[in-house]
């Protein structure tokens, strides 16, 4: 009796069939692991651990550890930069840095704000727009991602972003220094006041942007909302 040889299946068709949940779920832990620990990933995570640093310092009060507290929180304002140009570069933006980035900066500024309120350097008020805005700024985002809008940063966003950076970065150093630079000498100026300005007008930008933002969003949403009827009519 002639016995039937037994049809092996071709590698590539094996290759082919999608991955078992098991496999899905040990790939999808793979990747997380490789994304925590690339260099972008590892500056953002660092902008966060640096913030109890910062407040400690400013806590302890002094002038020397409010300048300590203001050059951690400058590096920490340097690696905002730096990740995401490495990202870019190395071609290693991920879902996780696309969250991390943007929660990093929230948090360093908004703890700082809140703690300098405490410090008598910064009105409450100020700081409660400006984490309203950002709130709902992030809201908006959210959103938008959701139903697939993609809408850039504008220039109003990036102006109240650097002066709010260079503000709250006076506001921690917070004491009267001697500032001399070569040609101008303009004795010794308050920092507090320049920051409190700084952030003032951080403030008018902030504003301004998320009025901004909110009308491109409803523009976005009305122009999607009229593609989708058009294509079903």
């Amino acid at each position: 009796m002639t016995g039937h040889t037994p049809i092996s299946e071709p590698s590539n068709a094996r290759e082919s069939m999608p991955m078992s949940r098991r496999s899905r779920r040990a790939f999808r832990r793979k990747s997380l692991r490789e994304d925590v620990w690339n260099l972008p990933n590892i500056l953002t995570m660092a902008r966060i651990v640096v913030i109890p640093v910062v407040l400690w310092l400013l806590d302890r009060g002094s002038p020397f550890d409010c300048f300590l507290a203001a050059l951690v929180y400058t590096g920490a304002a340097i690696t905002d930069f730096l990740d995401g140009y490495l990202a870019r570069k190395r071609n290693l933006v991920s879902v996780l840095g696309k969250f991390l980035d943007p929660l990093a900066d929230k948090l360093i500024v908004m703890a700082t704000l809140v703690w300098l309120v405490t410090m008598g350097r910064v009105p409450a008020w100020l700081v409660v727009i400006l984490i309203g805005r950002e709130i709902t700024v992030t809201g908006l985002r959210g959103i938008a991602s959701s139903e697939g809008i993609v809408i850039a940063a504008g220039q109003e966003g990036k102006a109240k972003t650097a002066l709010q950076m260079v503000g709250v970065i006076c506001l921690i150093l917070g004491y009267p220094y001697h500032i001399d630079f070569f040609i101008v000498d303009f004795g010794m100026v308050d920092l507090v006041h320049v920051g409190r300005a700084l952030v003032y007008l951080s403030l008018v930008f902030s504003v301004v942007s998320a009025v901004q933002y909110g009308r491109l969003f409803v523009d976005a949403v009305e122009a999607k909302e009229r593609r989708r009827s058009g294509s079903v009519g």
